[in-house]
């Protein structure tokens, strides 16, 4: 178990340095930020002397050199945009984002597997087509427009709920229903198909032949095995939630890091694009380590190859 558990450590931390080296090189193939933090008409020589305070005029051996040294002290230095350490602009933005995922995230787990579990076990039935559309419907509209749609009714139709900020509780409604609908989907979908594998093992007939309850059955002997695969979509998930915050707060002009990234994404702002990726890359490497981890908490022979 530990000679795996250093081996996922190795090559997370190997994934990590590759990702944050792919963006070093492709934020500075995006162009001069210069060009986007000056007004047209500035002359070359202001152009020049603000690429020398960012920096930007040393070899691009030298930055990657101070990049990495900065990656290991944590100082990431100041955006070029809001002329403010990095950290501090991500210390405030944080909370707001960190609260919409975690929240949509639970939400995913305690909707979409009980409706993936009910879904197989009414296999066929009404229920089942009306909970398997319903997801199918989820899952393939985008986020963008999802999230339109609910400005569209909830906001400007019927009055119901704030289009944007998140100065009150109700602010945050519309950003985690959007977040939340396609991941609920996805799990919903993959739990009745592996909940409907399972209860086709023999194994199930065993254990009701030798008096077990459906309910037995059902919660402790299928849905244990059903859950693996289940895990690693939910980990996945997460990943592609905190990627979905982006689209999200862009939408509803919520004030968290997702909206900074794309701000900064458009003022050529590498300090603030090269700390945000950081952040991403290494909580989605994280969870899928402990994705894996999990496996052997689930299934007893998955955890004596470890």
């Amino acid at each position: 178990m530990s000679a795996f558990i250093v081996k996922r450590l190795a090559k997370a931390l190997f994934t990590i340095w590759f990702v944050l080296t792919l963006v070093f090189l492709l934020t500075r193939l995006t162009g001069d930020p210069t060009t986007w933090l000056l007004p047209d008409d500035a002359s070359a020589t202001v152009r020049a002397e603000l690429r020398v305070s960012l920096g930007l005029d040393r070899p691009i051996v030298e930055q990657y050199t101070d990049y990495v040294s900065a990656l290991f002290t944590g100082d990431m230095g100041k955006s070029y945009h809001y002329l403010r350490p990095v950290g501090e602009l991500f210390a405030e933005r944080a909370g707001p984002t960190l609260t919409l995922a975690a929240i949509s995230f639970a939400l995913a787990i305690l909707f979409g597997v009980p409706i993936g579990i009910i879904a197989a076990v009414n296999r066929n039935s009404l229920l089942d087509r009306f909970t398997m559309g319903i997801s199918i419907a989820g899952y393939t509209i985008p986020s963008f427009v999802f999230g339109i749609l609910m400005i569209f009714l909830f906001s400007l139709q019927l009055r119901l709920l704030p289009s944007g900020g998140m100065s009150t509780p109700l602010h945050y409604i519309m950003p985690l229903l959007t977040l939340t609908v396609d991941s609920v989907a996805n799990i919903a979908r993959l739990t009745r198909s592996s909940m409907l594998d399972v209860l086709r093992q023999e194994y199930l007939d065993s254990a009701r032949a030798k008096g077990a309850g459906e309910r037995v059955v059902i919660y402790k002997h299928a849905l244990r095995n059903a859950l693996i695969p289940v895990v690693t979509v939910i980990g996945l998930h997460l990943g592609t939630m905190i990627g979905g915050t982006v689209v999200v707060e862009t939408v509803f002009a919520f004030p968290g890091i997702g909206s900074l990234l794309v701000t900064a994404a458009q003022y050529r702002d590498f300090p603030v694009i090269q700390y945000g990726v950081m952040i991403v890359a290494t909580t989605v490497i994280l969870v899928n380590l402990l994705v894996d981890l999990s496996y052997g908490l689930l299934d007893p022979r998955i955890r004596d190859n470890f």
